[in-house]
């Protein structure tokens, strides 16, 4: 081996060793406490070898299923309201016949909320949709929508809600940053032409921005619901760690969490872990392929499969 190469191994000597540590060992020794009955007592050798009797579990697991559904149920109303607002944001600031000023400042002011901790927004919400004493109920009472204060966090149907929506009120700004540079990265000749064609607005966004921002949308996408599929801290933070009210906050991760330190079952835990992780890549992958599925064309006949 020549001494240059040594010295190249030399230099990344460090990250390796750092990585194969933090990334890879700890994700092996998961599969490995997945395969156990482990609970977190002790040492692992006094863990028993069960095999597969907790994936097993895992796929009868009416709580799991339960869990999975709660995620992507909010999961799903907090993307779209995200995206929805996201990218009519981002369409009307990157619009030329507006020509909108003050970009940088709404950029800032949008991002704001990603940059507070969840404890806080957890907080702040909590006092504001508090049942007897809260700002939304007290508003709603004087405005005479409502004729008795809403418990909002002890019904399934409104605490789901509220914590999409909290979640996207979080990350809409982040989107749309996002989404704002994809559409600045668009050639301005492309609008300039449709306009001089007699193009409107929405010939342009769908013939247009769509089609050029489908890269863009399909990286938002896929981080959003490997994050969405791992939404912990809201649900736990916002009710009792348990899934209250009813179960319906209940998340995987929330479900992953209790099993683990709460109950004590390191061993299942570790197989909810796994779960989620082919989950998710599940669904990125059903993602890509239907964002990205071409029409073959075959020559004879002209016929499309």
């Amino acid at each position: 081996m020549m001494k240059s190469q040594k010295k190249a191994y030399l230099f990344i000597a460090p990250f390796v060793i750092v990585f194969l540590t933090f990334n890879i060992y700890p994700i092996l020794l998961t599969f490995y406490y997945s395969l156990t009955n482990y609970s977190g007592m002790g040492g692992i050798e006094n863990a028993d070898f069960i095999g597969l009797d907790n994936y097993r579990r895992l796929i009868t697991d009416s709580y799991f299923f339960q869990a999975f559904f709660n995620t992507l149920r909010i999961w799903g109303l907090n993307f779209a309201v995200q995206i929805v607002i996201a990218l009519l944001l981002a369409l009307l600031f990157s619009d030329i016949t507006l020509k909108l000023k003050g970009v940088k400042a709404f950029r800032a002011l949008y991002f704001l909320p990603n940059i507070i901790t969840v404890a806080s927004v957890a907080l702040l919400f909590s006092l504001l949709l508090d049942w007897n004493y809260g700002a939304l109920n007290q508003m709603l009472l004087s405005l005479g929508i409502i004729d008795q204060p809403i418990n909002w966090l002890n019904s399934p149907t409104y605490s789901q809600a509220w914590v999409a929506l909290i979640g996207a009120w979080m990350w809409f700004g982040n989107t749309f940053i996002i989404l704002m540079a994809g559409i600045s990265g668009i050639s301005k000749d492309y609008y300039e032409a449709a306009v001089m064609d007699g193009a409107n607005w929405w010939d342009t966004f769908t013939k247009i921005t769509l089609p050029q921002l489908k890269p863009i949308l399909l990286y938002v996408l896929i981080t959003s619901i490997i994050g969405g599929l791992q939404i912990f801290d809201l649900p736990m933070l916002l009710t009792d760690g348990r899934g209250a009210p009813r179960g319906a906050l209940n998340t995987m991760v929330l479900y992953l969490y209790n099993h683990g330190f709460s109950y004590n079952n390191f061993g299942y835990a570790a197989t909810i872990a796994y779960g989620l992780f082919f989950i998710t890549v599940l669904f990125s992958v059903i993602t890509f392929r239907t964002m990205y599925r071409r029409e073959v064309v075959v020559k004879k006949g002209g016929k499309k499969k």
